[in-house]
């Protein structure tokens, strides 16, 4: 899947990513895609939480050696 913005978390802990990724959908036009790239192992259940809690979308989650991958679509 092809995204619109990448964020790049990686060695941030609890809660940076997730702050640092409402502040990137902010900016970012309904409807766009960000890929964020975490290691942080919160991310797991904080990530999802944010998007349900937003009314993002997440479109996929994916956890390859230790990096955790979220593509996460922006609404409203």
């Amino acid at each position: 899947m092809d995204w619109d913005e990448e964020l790049d978390a990686i060695g941030l802990l609890c809660p940076l990513p997730v702050l640092k990724a409402r502040k990137r959908l902010m900016s970012m036009a309904n409807g766009t895609v960000l890929h964020m790239r975490a290691d942080d192992p919160a991310s797991v259940i904080d990530v999802p939480h944010f998007c349900i809690d937003a009314g993002h979308d997440l479109l996929a989650q994916e956890s390859k050696d230790g990096e955790l991958s979220f593509l996460i679509r922006k609404q409203s």
